[in-house]
């Protein structure tokens, strides 16, 4: 499942974006969408992986069962989504870089499982260390 979202994010950072990468998966395990950050590309600030993956998978009948995959902790923004349409488990690639609302997820309830994966790492901290006007912007600042 994480292949696909490190590949949304691959493909993000080639397009000039952000690379993080989510795609959402069904109880069954099928792909219901896939997304990646697309906040430099479409000029939209809320344009995150999580969100693209969401409005990918369009109008579902429920989302309890469902898995969002994500390579980064999801910001408050996307962990509001994840609750608020009660999605039921949430993977993330990494946490190193940006610990988001995944800890809130956890307490409300949401399964979240940590990867701590060093591609997703990788991928993060090169971007930082390169475009940190970029990362700043948004959930990269304190």
């Amino acid at each position: 499942m994480l292949a696909t979202a490190v590949a949304e994010a691959r493909a993000g950072l080639a397009e000039g974006g952000i690379p993080i990468g989510a795609a959402l998966y069904g109880p069954d395990g099928t792909v219901l969408g896939r997304g990646r950050n697309r906040r430099v590309q479409d000029g939209d600030p809320s344009a995150h992986a999580e969100t693209t993956a969401f409005r990918a998978a369009g109008r579902q009948r429920g989302y309890r069962g469902t898995t969002m995959v994500t390579t980064l902790s999801p910001c408050w923004f996307c962990s509001g989504l994840i609750r608020q349409f009660g999605i039921s488990r949430v993977l993330i690639g990494e946490t190193r870089t940006f610990h988001g609302g995944h800890d809130w997820l956890a307490q409300s309830g949401v399964r979240i499982v940590l990867l701590d994966d060093a591609e997703c790492r990788a991928l993060m901290r090169e971007f930082v260390t390169a475009r940190p006007e970029v990362w700043n912007e948004d959930i990269g600042h304190d």
